[in-house]
This record gives C-alpha cells, structure tokens and sequence, in this order.
C-alpha cells in the first residue's frame, strides 16, 4: 500500500509560483510512476504532467507544457511540480497518484494509488 499526500498549495496571483509536494509513505515508490492531476468542480480531472521511475520518461499535459516542471527525488520518496507563471485558468485541487504498469500516463484510471489533494487558487 503506498499513502500519498499532497502539500504546497495556497492562493496566489497572476504570475506568481508555487511548488506543490508529493510525499510517499507505506513503501518506497520503487518502479512506480508519479503523475500529477488536477480537476475543477464538475469537470473531468485533468492530466499534468507524469515522470518515470528513472526520471527517464517526462510528459506535460499541453496547456502547462514551458511553465510546469515535474522532478522527484527517490531517496526522499517525493515527486515536486514546479509551476511557473500561473494562470488563473490554473485554478484547481491538484492531486498526485501513482502507477506501476506504465501502461497510460494520461489516463488518471491507469494510476493504482492517489493523493487527497491540495488545492491552488490563482486570482488575475
């Protein structure tokens, strides 16, 4: 069993940036990809951004392709999102979960595990 929890949300403006955390515990995050979703009420939830075990594969979702980046680091058992010039159009709880079969990083159904989320505000 692999316990995620989000952290670093807040309220920001136009602009501005923020790092979001995603800290694992219950075991260690070996062979498990880390994705990054996030979703609006009443929406679908949407693809972020996802990073390989190896940190070999990355992928962005389009709309925050040049202004996310997403690392991790093993030994802590933590996956970041750094996201840069943040748009209102940003606003959502942002969740991280994670996968071992590598199968679809963009299909939120793929992932076996998923944070309780934190949530980013960005006011124009």
């Amino acid at each position: 069993q692999v316990q995620l929890v989000e952290s670093g949300g807040g309220l920001v403006q136009a602009g501005d940036s923020l790092r979001l955390s995603c800290a694992a515990s219950g075991r260690p995050l070996d062979n498990y990809a880390i994705g990054w979703f996030r979703q609006v009420s009443g929406k679908e939830r949407e693809f972020v951004a996802a990073i390989s075990w190896s940190n070999r594969f990355i992928y962005y979702g389009d709309s925050v392709r040049d202004r996310f980046t997403i690392s991790r680091d093993n030994v802590q058992n933590t996956v970041y999102l750094q996201m840069n010039n943040l748009k209102p159009e940003d606003t959502a709880e942002y969740y991280c979960a994670a996968q071992k079969s590598g199968s679809s990083w963009y299909d939120p159904n793929e992932y076996d595990y998923w944070g309780q989320g934190t949530q980013v505000t960005v006011s124009s």
